[in-house]
């Protein structure tokens, strides 16, 4: 009986407690806005997604697992601000692959990987579209073949850095769209006319947060 009423006793204590602070309001830190500076990429919250016809039933989705940017940000004059991104094709993954499917699409017959081992975006100009949106226009390469590529970006905000988070952070979501046929990406295209086959068009989402220059609190 001692036993039981000990844990009873307890289940009430944490019972109370996780009360209380259910009912504390939250306390955010406040911050400075993000400063200038060059930001590296936070591997552990950023994705590439791409998404392509499938026989015309339905948009196959991929993702590429290994990828770095560096972005050299200036907020009060977004136009002067620059990126630059490198991606490993061997890292690009799906969903309950089947058995040599990827080795496929990184092998000779799609992305080539062992010949190309890089895919890069340089960024050559930015243009502000709107309030916190931008298009980034710059150099893509793949498959060893490079294009004009533009970016759709939108800026979801940033902090110069707070005591849990010790240093500058900005996020941005950003999409884009190629024709693969145009960097020698050919195989399984479909007939003029169908959809008997894998698309051409590919489009890529990016979802990205970097961190900056340390955080330093004002007095």
């Amino acid at each position: 009986m001692r036993t039981v009423s000990m844990l009873a006793g307890f289940a009430l204590a944490l019972a109370l407690c996780l009360a209380a602070r259910a009912a504390a309001p939250l306390v955010v830190p406040k911050s400075e806005p993000a400063p200038a500076g060059v930001y590296t990429l936070d591997k552990a919250h950023a994705s590439i997604v791409f998404r392509v016809d499938h026989l015309g039933f339905s948009r196959f989705t991929g993702r590429m697992g290994s990828f770095d940017v560096r972005l050299w940000f200036d907020p009060a004059h977004p136009e002067k601000s620059r990126v630059e991104a490198g991606i490993d094709p061997a890292s690009l993954a799906s969903d309950n692959p089947p058995a040599k499917f990827l080795a496929m699409l990184h092998g000779a017959e799609w992305l080539d990987a062992a010949k190309f081992p890089a895919i890069t975006f340089r960024s050559r100009r930015v243009v502000v579209t709107g309030a916190g949106t931008a298009r980034i226009e710059g150099d893509f390469t793949l498959h060893g073949v490079t294009h004009p590529l533009a970016l759709e970006a939108k800026f979801n905000g940033g902090y110069s850095g707070n005591p849990y988070d010790p240093h500058a952070r900005v996020g941005f979501s950003a999409h884009g769209n190629f024709k693969r046929s145009a960097y020698g990406i050919t195989a399984g295209l479909p007939p003029p006319g169908t959809h008997f086959g894998v698309g051409d068009d590919v489009d890529v989402a990016i979802e990205a947060e970097l961190n900056g220059p340390a955080w330093h609190p004002k007095p």
